[in-house]
């Protein structure tokens, strides 16, 4: 019976976020949404990392920049089993498991062409719900629901 050997492919951090456990294929997705380059801080992206757990995985680091628990808990559209950890002097200061929040404010792009939010100066809101087989996102200012993909997809 042979066994496998995972190594670590990414270098350590000194100081930063580590967001672990992303669905492979997510990770740009989340860099893009989450503007997590446009802090001006150096960004390591591991794709399809092996992982024990998921198969492969994607893994964002993003240094010198510590996400706050309701900005981890955004993430959890896309990585719902997903996991920020918070690190300074290169050890885990605070590990959270993602849960998802009730409401997402100024990410996403309401997909309705007729919602007030695209010719009026406000910020988008979504009311966030899992159902059995996806996330849904309800528009506060149209009250229309789509699918997690729908809207992310439009900004």
């Amino acid at each position: 019976m042979s066994e496998k050997v995972y190594t670590r492919n990414v270098e350590a951090l000194k100081s930063g976020t580590v967001i672990d456990h992303i669905p492979a294929g997510q990770g740009l997705r989340i860099l893009r949404l989450f503007k997590l380059a446009e802090y001006g801080e150096r960004v390591t992206v591991g794709l399809n990392l092996s992982s024990r757990h998921m198969g492969s995985k994607d893994l964002i680091k993003v240094e010198n920049v510590a996400l706050t628990p309701a900005q981890a808990n955004e993430l959890a559209l896309f990585a719902p089993r997903g996991s920020v950890s918070v690190i300074e002097d290169f050890a885990v200061v605070r590990k959270q498991k993602l849960t998802l929040p009730e409401t997402v404010e100024g990410i996403f792009a309401c997909p309705n062409s007729n919602c007030v939010s695209h010719v009026e100066p406000v910020s988008s809101h979504f009311a966030v719900r899992a159902t059995a087989n996806d996330t849904k996102m309800k528009c506060k200012y149209c009250e229309k629901v789509f699918s997690k993909d729908i809207v992310v997809d439009v900004r």
